[in-house]
Parts: structure tokens; C-alpha cells; sequence
């Protein structure tokens, strides 16, 4: 089993890279084994996915530190691969809770993870700038001389404030700071993820697969983007797949979803072979 350190200069070195990588979002152990099958080079957590596996929105108000880290030690336990967690917002507006928030993800085994600069609050739904860059400060100093790559996300565009201009300032900020990574999430075309890429100094990670345009691995390459994340949409793909086949179920009364379904035999091998310790033989 490689350790926190191997795999945190793994994941460090992916962001170096002259291309962009693909890092995928996974929910639970059994979708980063599937996913750990298929070539990616690291995983990342979504807060979103693990909501829906629990029947929950996603929402600052109905998750907390505990289960997130608790679902992101799960899916370490079950790949090799890189894992960087969505730490939402830090779990706590202060900066002393978005330093907790990083050392118990470090602490579990975690190589990298996200901090967001929304409050959650609809009537003020981003952080003041002075408290958002004490809050990445603050973080940064957590994962000092620690395996573990930092990624600060500025929310405008996610709670309806397309301000450009402020978002590249807030992700320069940050990047003075000490993040490693930058991300704005929800940028409405190239020309804008190309303005951010080339307005600040270290890696950018873009998110595909959600609402708006989507461009290609080597359109975002070219744009500067170093990191491509997906979100929230690998689940929600899978959870539309299971929709579909359930309504031809009830409302067609066939079967013919199973066609293009995973092989049981498939599936069950690329799942843990372990025994549980309190089986009786």
C-alpha cells in the first residue's frame, strides 16, 4: 500500500503536467473501486454524491465535518489512487475551523481537499474578502510541511454574482495566501477560463459536466487549465441511469435496461475480495 507521502507526490506532480488531468469524482468506496479500474490518475470526493447516497441535499445545513471525513476514509480505504476531498466550506466560517477542518483531513489520509469561500447564506451568500483570504491562510498554515495540496474555490459564479473581475482577484488572494490550487467553479465559457488561467500563478482546476458549456480535455489544455474535476455529475449520471431503468419498469413493463448493465461477474471482481472478520465458517 503506498503511504500519505507517495501519494501526495503523485498527486503534486499530476498538476505539473503539460496537460490537463481528469481528476474523478467519486461518492463511495464502491464507485472509487470502479473508477480506480479505469485509468484515472487520482480521485476527488463530492459532497454532492455523498448527499444523494444519503437521501440529503446538498447542503452546508444538512452535512457535517464528521460524515464527510468519515466518507472520504471510506474511499481511501478502497483505491491506491490520490484522494482529494471536497471540504465544502470548512464546516465553519471561522478560520480557526477551516485549520480543523485540514488537519482532520490530513489526519485520515487525505492528499489534498477544497475550501470554498460561500457561506451558504442566501442574503450573503460569499464571504467578505479580508475574512475569506484569513480563512485560506489559516488553512494553509494547517497543511504546513504536510502531504497535502490545498485548492481554494472562489463561489461567485455558483450564488449568482458573475463578477470576473472580483473572482480573479479573490483567486490571486488566495494563490498569495498559499493555496496550491485555484479553482472558480461555474465559469460561463473559454474566453473567462482562459482570463483566470492566465491572471494567476499556480494550477487551475475547471469543472465539467454541470449546467452551461462543456469543452473538451484538450480545449481546456490549451486554455491553461491544469486540473479537470466532474462534480456532482459522474452521480448524477448513474442515478439518472437507475431512474430510466425503474421507469421502464413501471411504466413499460420490460427489462431491456439490463442489456447495459455491469456484468455481475464484473463488477463483483473489480469490488473487495476481503471476508468480514465476524463471519462464523
Amino acid at each position: 500500500m503506498h503511504s500519505q507521502s507517495h501519494k501526495f507526490e503523485l498527486f503534486k506532480a499530476l498538476h505539473d503536467q503539460s496537460d490537463a488531468f481528469v481528476i474523478a469524482n467519486v461518492w463511495d468506496a464502491g464507485s472509487a473501486r470502479l473508477l480506480s479500474t479505469l485509468g484515472f490518475a487520482a480521485l476527488a470526493t463530492t459532497s454532492a454524491g455523498y448527499a444523494f447516497s444519503k437521501g440529503k441535499r446538498d447542503s452546508f445545513a444538512s452535512l457535517s465535518r464528521e460524515e464527510i471525513l468519515g466518507n472520504a476514509a471510506e474511499i481511501i480505504a478502497a483505491t491506491e489512487l490520490p484522494v482529494s476531498a471536497d471540504l465544502e466550506d470548512g464546516f465553519g466560517a471561522s478560520p480557526e475551523a477551516c485549520a480543523q477542518t485540514i488537519a482532520g483531513a490530513i489526519d485520515i489520509g487525505l492528499v489534498g481537499g477544497t475550501l470554498e469561500d460561500a457561506t451558504g447564506d442566501v442574503d450573503s451568500p460569499i464571504h467578505d474578502f479580508s475574512l475569506a483570504v484569513e480563512r485560506v491562510h489559516a488553512a494553509v498554515e494547517a497543511a504546513k510541511d504536510k502531504p497535502f495540496l490545498l485548492t481554494a474555490r472562489a463561489e461567485n459564479y455558483c450564488w449568482g454574482k458573475p463578477d470576473l473581475d472580483d473572482t480573479i482577484k479573490r483567486l490571486q488572494a488566495f494563490s498569495e495566501a498559499g493555496a496550491d490550487v485555484l479553482y472558480a467553479p461555474g465559469l460561463p465559457d473559454i474566453e473567462s477560463i482562459r482570463s483566470v488561467c492566465a491572471a494567476v500563478d499556480k494550477p487551475v482546476n475547471v469543472v465539467m459536466g454541470l449546467a452551461g458549456k462543456n469543452y473538451s480535455v484538450s480545449e481546456l489544455t490549451q486554455a491553461g487549465v491544469s486540473r479537470i474535476s466532474v462534480g456532482g455529475s459522474f452521480v448524477r449520471a448513474a442515478f439518472g441511469a437507475l431512474m430510466r431503468a425503474a421507469q421502464e419498469v413501471k411504466e413499460l413493463g420490460t427489462f431491456t435496461y439490463a442489456d447495459d448493465a455491469i456484468p455481475d461477474a464484473t463488477i463483483s471482481k473489480i469490488m473487495s475480495q476481503a471476508k468480514s472478520p465476524d463471519r462464523q465458517d
